[in-house]
């Protein structure tokens, strides 16, 4: 088929194959609109075995398709890196909500300058004392919504006692 007519966005993603419990994915070119389990691609550029680790690249042509515009995911660009197809570093792929790779963690660690950490610890007490304030004035509104109650429970007790004895 030919491509160079057609103008879409490109991708090289991965493409899960194989069986349930045995993740292994083929490395492929595909229009970024296709979904990876369309099974639709423009070309197979290698695989990547998960359980054994071991990946296979063709790395001319993945060079040519990078050179064309097309666009690599994060984990793609990881293998590549990984395989020294491509120069750089490698980029955090999990999601948010998960713990950062350890390796992530050590960089950030060696840019942050002495002086941060200082200001970062002031700025957790700070947010403390807020928290420990807000509480406190809770707690004094509490009080003072309690204290007319009892007087009002008080001043009619007497009111029914003044009304029994007349």
């Amino acid at each position: 088929m030919v491509f160079d007519s057609i103008l879409f966005m490109l991708k090289i993603r991965l493409q899960r194959v194989g069986r349930k419990h045995d993740p292994s994915y083929r490395i492929i070119l595909t229009d970024a609109k296709q979904g990876p389990k369309s099974g639709k691609f423009v070309e197979n550029l290698g695989f990547y075995d998960a359980r054994s680790d071991v990946k296979q690249v063709k790395g001319e042509r993945v060079k040519y398709w990078i050179g064309n515009g097309a666009q690599v995911s994060d984990t793609v660009h990881n293998i590549l890196i990984s395989e020294k197809i491509i120069n750089g570093k490698k980029i955090n792929a999990l999601p948010k909500k998960t713990p950062i790779v350890k390796e992530v963690i050590e960089e950030e660690k060696k840019e942050v300058p002495a002086g941060e950490d200082e200001k970062k610890e002031a700025v957790e007490k700070v947010k403390v004392e807020e928290k420990k304030e807000v509480v406190e004035e809770e707690v004094k509104t509490e009080e003072k919504i309690e204290e007319p109650v009892v007087e009002e429970v008080k001043v009619k007790e007497s009111i029914k006692e003044e009304k029994k004895i007349e």
